[in-house]
């Protein structure tokens, strides 16, 4: 059976199931970076189900998250998820970056505001102490640090993801955060009701429920974990400092993983035709893809 190909970017396991002819949940998605210890969103969300027949007042919601990152609200900007953040904040300043980088950042002239993901995407780095960006993505850095933000006081903006921290990706929830006057620009190009009821009335209690210390620990047990995983097989991941490892990728490697029910991001689309990236699965998450690859170096896969 021929695999379907890759998308853009990972997290599309819906369509990959329906070309396969398979249940989604057949798929463990690894492609998608997402929290492997965070909370039981779908068991949270019930809770707030009657927010769906009000349109959305994202004021409470506003002050909660920036009082959590320690901000004035005045000073952020509530989000249709982090890629809405990025939009909006591409489109008004630009934007330049150094490659391999997040394809959603604005790529314009060397004059542009220098954008940065921190931690690097796909490396998983994180940025220097000494180092400096205009516009930082900290959509993964509250999982490599277990602090909300770096605080770099001369960038322009910082961007997040909560969907990424609290894995909702179905719930579009990200920020800006900026001066108030950015966040002012900022706001009017974003559409009215942009994020919606059952959003905002359940990220006070996510962002209640947070414990990023205590996650930031977990995650950093599990990616172990999975770089010993990988090394046992004569992968080399990278090291990292994210919820997620880049590692050399034999040929077809991508495909014989599909095989198994195994998503990973093909990193063809950073420029790195011979990499994967494999988001750090919890734990039963782990043996399933160690039992994947022991059936493919069984089958004489992973160095073909």
């Amino acid at each position: 059976m021929t695999m379907p190909a890759p998308g853009a970017h990972g997290g599309d396991a819906a369509r990959l199931a329906r070309e396969m002819g398979v249940p989604v949940d057949f798929l463990l998605d690894l492609s998608a970076s997402l929290n492997p210890v965070a909370p039981d969103i779908a068991a949270r969300a019930r809770s707030y189900l009657g927010a769906l027949r009000r349109y959305p007042d994202v004021a409470e919601a506003r002050r909660v998250l920036a009082q959590a990152i320690g901000i004035e609200p005045e000073c952020l900007l509530v989000t249709n998820g982090g890629a809405e953040a990025i939009s909006l904040l591409g489109h008004l300043l630009g934007g330049r970056v150094e490659e391999p980088e997040f394809s959603l950042h604005p790529r314009g002239t060397s004059t542009a505001p220098r954008w940065r993901s921190n931690p690097h995407n796909p490396t998983g780095r994180l940025a220097g102490s000494g180092e400096r960006a205009d516009v930082w993505d900290e959509a993964f850095f509250p999982m490599a640090t277990g602090r909300w933000t770096r605080g770099d006081t001369s960038a322009l903006a910082v961007v997040g993801s909560l969907t990424k921290l609290f894995a909702c990706p179905g719930l579009r929830l990200g920020y800006a955060i900026a001066d108030p006057e950015l966040i002012r620009r900022v706001e009017r190009s974003q559409p009215e009701w942009a994020v919606g009821g059952l959003e905002v009335a359940l990220l006070p209690e996510l962002v209640a429920a947070a414990d990023l210390m205590g996650w930031a620990k977990e995650i950093a047990a599990l990616r172990e974990d999975l770089t010993e995983l990988l090394t046992r097989h004569r992968l080399s991941p990278s090291p990292s400092d994210a919820n997620f490892v880049l590692c050399d990728a034999p040929a077809g490697f991508r495909d014989k993983l599909l095989a198994q029910g195994i998503v990973v991001r093909d990193c063809a689309s950073f420029g790195m035709p011979h990499h994967v990236r494999m988001a750090v699965p919890d734990g039963a998450g782990m043996d399933r893809l160690s039992t994947a690859l022991d059936v493919l170096a069984n089958d004489n896969h992973l160095n073909a």
